[in-house]
């Protein structure tokens, strides 16, 4: 056997080999990389995409919190109002209560001492007639008369 045509038979097998793989096992084999690259790059854009969309939502979530947090002071500071509000009218009616309650006893004190003067009035009246009576039924002297208003004011 000759070296040079063995060399020259595998070198000319080994062509059609690299022929046969650049043919017919190459582009299958591409196909799949560029597949799975493809695939790996839209991973990767995908992931970026997340960590941006997340970036957006965190951002999102703190403004959210933070006009949550706005929004619970403003009605703390609008119960705190409306307390206080609240608070003013209830002294306000305790304060008219308190002045209708004030006039009230007052009208009933004015009636308490107008029936105080109208029975002194009925007293000094049926007083005075009894001791007209008295003087009437003595004998008209200056003297009794004197004597007997002084007894009557002793009564008093």
């Amino acid at each position: 056997m000759n070296i040079n045509a063995t060399l020259l038979g595998q070198t000319i097998m080994f062509i059609m080999f690299v022929w046969f793989c650049m043919r017919f096992v190459w582009p299958p084999i591409m196909q799949v990389l560029t597949a799975r690259k493809q695939l790996i790059a839209d991973g990767l854009a995908a992931g970026e995409r997340g960590k941006h969309e997340l970036q957006l939502a965190s951002r999102r979530a703190t403004e959210g919190m933070h006009e949550a947090k706005q929004k619970a002071a403003d009605v703390i500071a609008q119960a705190e109002k409306r307390a206080t509000q609240i608070i003013e009218e209830a002294k306000e009616h305790a304060k008219e209560e308190g002045d209708r309650l004030v006039a009230g006893a007052k009208a009933e004190m004015e009636q308490e001492v107008h029936r105080a003067k109208e029975s002194l009035r009925q007293q000094v009246a049926d007083l005075a007639i009894a001791g007209a009576e008295k003087i009437l039924r003595r004998e008209i002297d200056a003297k009794a008369h004197a004597e007997l208003l002084t007894s009557i004011k002793s009564e008093l």
